[in-house]
């Protein structure tokens, strides 16, 4: 009678080696992880940066920004000044030759679904974008998040200052014959809010008593958008990521002219409030957070008695 040696299977060993090598990889990824999150709140807590004072600050300043766009626009200000300055804008896309706001609009007139997609475009993602934005910022990139938060704010609040120095009749309100329209025949604008499905109208007694009719120059649609791109730019990693970003700004514009709610000037502005608030917001942060780290250095320092000499 023969004895065999039971062998070891091979290939238990090699699973066991498998599932060690992927619980070390998983547990690697994961401290890896943990390690990012923690530098990044150590960088928040370093600048200063509260999440719920954060929230309160822009949620004061968009209360503040919405009572003083719609208690100095159309309640306070007549529609002929706001045609006389559309006519104004008009007369220049004219002369640029680029007056295509009403054609780009014809085109997608009789598309019903189209329009409507548009309309839904137009009244959600501006908000929900932007706040998509600031919050992948504050996560993800504390050292940036400020300065970001900063140029919105005054971007923001530039365009304010263009509703009170230039209330504009946006297309849609050419033609419209209501308190706030020119009641143009010939003004080749559809309202797409009111005569598409969509999640609201500027149409509606209640909105249009409460909303500033006239502040459309300049654009902070477009104005959010292009700060959305520049914000992220460069920090999105996925390569549909980055299309959807760069494609964001220019989706816009197209949303903002073909439901006749901007000219494409107004857009132009926009890009222009967005690099002026750049342009202030860099130097004012970058000012605030030297200081900041200036004041945590000294008071890491040892304080030192001045009545006790050194010694050596």
């Amino acid at each position: 009678m023969t004895t065999e040696l039971a062998r070891p299977d091979r290939r238990i060993g090699r699973g066991a080696r498998a599932g060690t090598a992927l619980s070390s990889g998983a547990e690697s990824l994961r401290r890896s992880v943990a390690d990012q999150v923690d530098r990044e709140r150590a960088t928040r807590q370093d600048l200063g940066i509260r999440w719920w004072r954060e929230i309160l600050l822009i949620a004061l300043f968009y209360f503040g920004y919405n009572l003083v766009r719609n208690m100095f626009g159309s309640a306070a200000v007549g529609p002929s000044l706001a045609l006389n300055n559309a006519e104004l804008v008009i007369e220049l896309e004219r002369s640029l030759g680029l007056y295509i706001e009403s054609t780009v609009q014809g085109w997608f007139l009789g598309w019903d679904a189209f329009i409507s997609v548009w309309n839904v475009f137009y009244g959600l993602l501006h908000f929900t974008v932007t706040f998509f934005t600031l919050m992948w910022l504050y996560l993800k990139f504390p050292d940036a998040y400020q300065r970001w938060r900063t140029t919105g704010l005054l971007c923001t609040g530039l365009g304010l200052v263009g509703f009170a120095l230039f209330p504009l009749m946006p297309p849609r309100l050419l033609g419209d014959c209501g308190a706030f329209g020119a009641c143009l025949a010939d003004a080749g604008f559809v309202d797409t809010m009111v005569h598409y499905e969509g999640l609201w109208s500027f149409d509606s007694g209640t909105f249009q008593k409460l909303s500033n009719q006239y502040a459309a120059m300049p654009s902070i649609h477009f104005a959010w958008a292009f700060w959305c791109f520049l914000a992220l730019r460069g920090r999105i990693r996925s390569n549909w990521g980055r299309v959807c970003l760069y494609l964001y700004p220019l989706l816009t514009l197209f949303a903002v002219v073909v439901t006749a709610n901007h000219y494409w000037i107004d857009a132009a502005a926009g890009i222009v409030c967005v690099l002026v608030a750049l342009a202030w917001a860099t130097p004012l942060v970058r000012l605030a957070q030297q200081q900041r780290r200036r004041a945590l250095q000294a008071r890491a320092e040892p304080e030192t008695d001045p009545t006790v000499p050194a010694t050596g």
